[in-house]
């Protein structure tokens, strides 16, 4: 058999059937279960294994695990082939057809070898002398596929029914995981066998085969192939294209529907590993059947499997049981029970839990209030009296917009937000207990906006000049939310003009900001085709403060109508995300606006849900929160610096590399809020966000500023200190030294 095979790979899949372990960051191809390399990295092993024959391998996965794929392939040094990555997860069909155009491309119409990246083959030699009994019939243009006699009634495998005889058989028809009396019936007949999901066919078959059945997916397929970007790392797929390919699987758009399939009894040993039941049948058994992995003690116990990555796991008397630990969760069932686990996971799910989708970094800071000291010293030693002298314009008014590394000042127009920010910032250090002149500063804040910064209707305008002339009079809604929250605590510092200013604020947003056609706000008075939530989230914020301040019933009702939008249109149910950019109806903008979403919004978002959920009496709302922070963690960070990024996809894909100092902030905010809501305990990852805080954009910094801008591998790209940001630093780091109070 020394002709060309061209080896495929797909690894897309998460394997929640074992959870904890395998999680939507960190699915199961990529753990060690056996003690002897990754799942991913023993199947290219076995595919570079081929006796005799050229055989190039690629494989295809999803682009977040890029790295983790790099690394997998640098590791087996396999030859040929290589890499093609997927934005978005399509199912197996659009992954079969990919390979087939890109062996078509580049290799002609030869066989192909399609394999999953998780199962267990722990006999290369028997394998491939199984491949080269298909390679006929695969010539001849038939899809060969590969059944295992079954040795048991499994309900978690497909199965495939053949006729009778020996060698090479004819496929009668592919039949779904069935219920236990079903599988013992296929036991009994004989004539069923396991799907391994591993096909051979030669490429010019398979494109036939989807040009008949699913001529659909091929031309999508098609379009994206021709839209692939390529560099030295892999085979890129457009996202934009991708998309459009319709989801299914491999076995659906054409295994169930071709003809002339041929199976190939398996003559190697195999189990694809699908729950913790398997990983006891392969394991190495102690003398009492049990399967034990990591720091366990067990007493007494028999055909178990016992695996802790976390602490200590001891057991007594056990009999066939699954007892898996990991740091943040434990999984526990009789092993004849285990597969059922995605029960568990679909619960969950349901509830926003992050163990789900998130495992925790290992070295995470398990003292609660370590970062104590370094946080009130900097906040209240060094960064308010900075910015309360160096940071205020003495000469003009307000504050300046943004200061130099040096401390300088630098000539810049003065937002309105950012100098309703710096209010804010003050007014709440004085309500935690600084010292210093936060009165002054308040005055001096508000008298600077509303000198020159009133409209005739009694808003605000967006931009000032240095010396307080008008220079952008637009009204924006997104410099209306941060006055007004600036004005809340204002009123609760005692401000004597805050109260008023704060109700004709928020009349001016009811009268001509308020959209009543479409719900929400308007960006400003002169409607536009865009919207966005963004600004909805900081007027949230805002009525949420003046209803703590007031007690005013009507500031909780107008949030509800926020909160009310953001269940129907800014939250997408199925990837947990939150859209940023929508039409004048709400509805996602096209293409890659569509797919934006930033992490930060979700930390911040998450923390008011909390907020609202607290006030209104709305539990359930804790809910969304939790599944916001579980998709921003789980998908918005930059795994080298821990970082949230700047903008990812709602796949995950990064899309603005950049990690701001603000979502880092806002990020400790929503696990403050999250910690104690009946998810896991997130004090240790309270302390590691901060501490990335510190150790990225606070510590490299001149004594009271901050690096706002930290690129992909950890290095500065600011080369200011926006005073935008001291809010985001004030509000977050006050609320850790609140939340951790009593602590070490």
């Amino acid at each position: 058999m020394g002709e060309k095979i061209v080896g495929y790979v797909m690894s897309g899949g998460v394997g929640s059937r074992l959870w904890p372990l395998s999680r939507e960051d960190n699915p199961k191809q990529f753990h060690d279960l056996a003690g002897d390399g990754s799942m991913l990295a023993k199947t290219l092993r076995r595919l570079a294994s081929r006796p005799e024959g050229e055989t190039p391998i690629y494989l295809i996965a999803s682009e977040k695990h890029a790295r983790r794929v790099h690394d997998a392939l640098a590791e087996v040094n396999v030859a040929g082939g290589g890499a093609i990555f997927e934005p978005i997860g399509r199912n197996t069909a659009a992954a079969v057809a990919v390979a087939t155009l890109q062996t078509l491309a580049s290799h002609g119409d030869c066989l192909m070898l399609v394999v999953p990246s998780d199962h267990e083959i722990s006999t290369d030699t028997q394998f491939w002398q199984s491949v080269s009994e298909g390679a006929g019939p695969a010539r001849d243009g038939r899809v060969v596929v590969f059944g295992v006699r079954p040795t048991q009634p499994e309900t978690g495998y497909g199965y495939i029914e053949v006729d009778g005889g020996e060698g090479v058989r004819n496929v009668s028809r592919f039949v779904e995981k069935p219920d236990r009396a079903t599988a013992e019936a296929y036991l009994a007949a004989g004539n069923f066998y396991w799907n391994t999901g591993i096909f051979l066919f030669r490429a010019g078959a398979m494109r036939q085969a989807f040009l008949k059945l699913r001529p659909d997916i091929w031309g999508a397929v098609e379009a994206a192939f021709a839209g692939a970007t390529r560099d030295l790392s892999g085979l890129y797929m457009p996202f934009d294209r991708y998309e459009a390919i319709p989801s299914t699987s491999i076995d659906y758009a054409i295994m169930e529907k071709a003809e002339r399939i041929a199976m190939v009894p398996a003559g190697f040993r195999w189990n694809d590993l699908g729950s913790w039941q398997s990983l006891l049948d392969v394991g190495p058994a102690d003398g009492q059947g049990n399967v034990i992995v990591g720091d366990v003690v067990a007493i007494d116990c028999e055909n178990s499997y016992l695996r802790s990555d976390g602490g200590l796991l001891s057991a007594i008397g056990l009999k066939n049981v699954a007892i898996v630990a990991t740091s943040d969760a434990t999984f526990a069932a009789p092993v004849s029970h285990s597969q059922n686990v995605k029960k568990i996971v679909e619960q969950l799910e349901r509830s926003g839990r992050l163990e789900t989708r998130f495992t925790p970094a290992p070295d995470r800071v398990l003292v609660s209030g370590a970062w104590r000291r370094r946080v009130h010293h900097w906040l209240f030693d060094e960064t308010l009296p900075l910015w309360s002298t160096k940071g205020v314009d003495e000469v003009h008014g307000g504050f300046h917009e943004a200061l130099g590394f040096d401390g300088s000042p630098l000539p810049k127009p003065k937002r309105m937000r950012t100098m309703a920010r710096q209010v804010y910032a003050f007014a709440v250090a004085k309500v935690r207990g600084w010292d210093g002149p936060a009165d002054r500063l308040i005055a001096q804040g508000l008298d600077f906006m509303g000198a020159s910064g009133r409209t005739e209707r009694g808003g605000w305008v967006r931009t000032l000049n240095v010396d307080g002339s008008v220079a952008d009079p637009v009204e924006d809604a997104y410099d209306h939310s941060c006055v007004l929250l600036a004005l809340a605590w204002a009123q609760l510092c005692g401000n004597p003009d805050a109260l008023r200013l704060g109700e004709e604020t928020a009349t001016f947003l009811d009268r001509h900001l308020e959209d009543r056609a479409a719900g929400g706000y308007l960006e400003t008075p002169q409607r536009h085709a865009k919207r966005r939530s963004n600004p909805h989230m900081h007027l949230l914020e805002a009525f949420l403060a003046w209803h703590t301040v007031t007690g005013d019933g009507r500031y909780l009702e107008r949030a509800g109508r926020i909160i009310d939008l953001f269940k129907r249109h800014f939250f997408d149910a199925d990837s947990w995300t939150l859209g940023e950019f929508f039409d004048g109806s709400w509805h996602p903008e096209a293409g890659e606006a569509g797919s934006w979403t930033e992490p930060g919004h979700h930390f911040e978002w998450a923390s008011l849900l909390v907020d609202y959920a607290h006030k209104s009496g709305e539990p359930e709302l804790t809910a969304f929160a939790r599944k916001l922070y579980a998709s921003a963690i789980a998908n918005g960070l930059n795994r080298a610096t821990g970082l949230a990024y700047g903008a990812v996809s709602r796949q995950g894909l990064p899309l603005d590399r950049l990690s701001r100092s603000w979502p880092q902030a806002e990020a400790i905010k929503a696990a403050l809020a999250l910690d104690g809501s009946g998810g896991p305990d997130l004090k240790p990852e309270v302390e590691a966000r901060v501490g990335r805080l510190f150790r990225w954009h606070i510590d490299p910094a001149p004594t009271g500023l901050w690096i706002d801008r930290i690129d992909e591998r950890g290095r500065s790209q600011a080369t200011e200190v926006p005073a935008s940001i001291f809010y985001h630093l004030v509000s977050a780091l006050t609320q850790y030294l609140d939340g951790t109070e009593g602590t070490p």
